[in-house]
């Protein structure tokens, strides 16, 4: 046996080890959607009330400015909303969010939420994968290896997008399945497209295909066989197989012929605003998604053309944001509380954790005159269902919604805690790689206890 082949086998039974140690609480959670928000939501405009920035309205921020992304900084600028208390909770949500603030009292907001990036790609790329750079796998993809999938006939990982929505700074690789096995990268799925995977309609006739797909996978396995185990190949044939299947899934998943007009209607599916009623299918598709057995789905916001905006980051509003802002919100707001309310309805919110977020907050002053820089040092994030308290706050920022205060959270904890509810320990997923044993939230990470049911 060679010294390569002598390692492999031993980083193979390392990981098989850890991860049957790596199942240890009994998960709350099947499944989560995560509601990403690329560009960064302004937290002191939707779910952190601050009347400090109202009495400081145009003036200079009474304490110390940190470098910001662009360093054009102004005055204080107060919320371009007004903010009510919402629910039995009494939650203030302000006036830009007003469907989910409908459901406040089935969200736990984590108003300390910290990053350590004030950049767009390596923002994405530490929210996805606990890493500011490439080749680490994502939070999708940890859950997929770590649990699998409940669906023969879909992967662990779906990763939804519309029209002309763009992958955020960073690209696909934000959804890679990095040094873990490929059958864990995300599969990337056009909400209204006619085709929603390429190349999902047979091109020959099944009989043809299969006697291929049958060959293909013998030869793998005669080379299997005669080597020593290779991971690579064995990916490819899971995912043959896995293709051939979604051959007939994905058809049936996308068509919603048979969703009645009730449910329509909740989600916004014929909204005269076409991005709006895209994110609306993107949301009824991510609860289908959840009925058979998806682990992991991510939804993708679409970008509206304001004049120097960021397609890739549609939350990014350096100028305008009132504007930018209340475009946005009006995208998301009814579909989100539709699915908060449809899964509700049919007993799935207890098995499915929602996850809201972006890669930073911003700005309690302004940029030049009418937007928000980036700001890491402080944010809203929420969750929802699988096993989080309604109608619960956790944390605080000071009194301009600049720092992170009370209960300061980050990243790492974030996705310590999602993964715990899931039933997994986020410091025993790991994979032997290189020698080393990785995981999603590096050497860091605490679980959020304080925001369980």
């Amino acid at each position: 046996m060679t010294a390569l082949a002598g390692l492999m086998q031993e980083e193979a039974r390392a990981n098989t080890l850890e991860l049957a140690q790596a199942k240890r609480f009994a998960p709350k959670a099947r499944s989560v959607i995560f509601l990403y928000m690329s560009g960064g939501v302004s937290h002191v405009d939707s779910f952190d009330p601050k009347t400090a920035l109202k009495d400081y309205a145009g003036k200079p921020m009474p304490m110390a400015v940190k470098r910001t992304q662009f360093n054009n900084n102004g005055t204080v600028q107060p919320s371009h909303w007004e903010f009510k208390k919402r629910g039995n909770s009494g939650i203030e949500v302000s006036d830009l969010f007003p469907q989910i603030g409908s459901v406040v009292d089935d969200l736990s907001v984590i108003r300390s939420m910290t990053a350590k990036f004030s950049e767009h790609a390596q923002g994405n790329f530490f929210m996805h994968t606990g890493f500011p750079f490439l080749g680490y796998p994502s939070a999708g993809a940890w859950t997929s290896y770590g649990l699998g999938t409940e669906s023969r006939d879909l992967p662990g990982y779906v990763v939804l997008q519309s029209g002309d929505a763009r992958t955020p700074h960073g690209g696909v690789g934000l959804f890679s399945n990095g040094f873990l096995p490929a059958q864990h990268q995300a599969s990337l799925l056009q909400a209204d497209a006619v085709e929603p995977v390429a190349n999902i309609r047979p091109r020959q006739r099944a009989e043809a295909q299969r006697r291929q797909l049958d060959f293909i996978a013998a030869m793998d396995q005669r080379y299997v066989g005669a080597n020593q185990p290779d991971l690579h190949v064995e990916a490819a044939i899971q995912n043959y197989e896995m293709a051939w299947r979604m051959q007939s899934a994905v058809p049936n998943l996308c068509d919603i012929s048979g969703e009645t007009e009730a449910t329509r209607r909740l989600y916004g599916l014929d909204d005269p605003e076409p991005k709006k009623a895209a994110y609306a299918r993107q949301c009824l598709l991510a609860r289908r998604l959840v009925e058979r057995g998806v682990r992991f789905i991510e939804l993708s916001t679409l970008a509206y053309n304001l004049g120097g905006g960021n397609a890739a980051n549609p939350w990014d509003h350096h100028g305008a944001l009132k504007e930018g802002h209340g475009k946005m919100a009006n995208q998301i707001d009814q579909p989100i509380a539709a699915l908060i309310r449809d899964l509700k309805a049919r007993g799935l919110l207890d098995s499915t954790l929602i996850v809201w977020a972006g890669e930073f907050g911003r700005t309690p002053f302004a940029q030049g005159s009418n937007g928000r820089d980036h700001n890491p040092y402080g944010f809203t994030v929420w969750m929802a269902g699988g096993g989080v308290k309604g109608g619960h706050v956790y944390g605080a920022t000071d009194d301009f919604g600049y720092n992170a205060v009370e209960k300061v959270c980050n990243v790492y904890d974030l996705w310590a805690t999602v993964l715990h509810l899931m039933g997994l320990d986020h410091e025993r997923l790991t994979y032997r790689f290189g020698g080393r044993d990785l995981r999603l939230t590096d050497v860091h990470g605490n679980v959020l206890r304080d925001i369980f049911a």
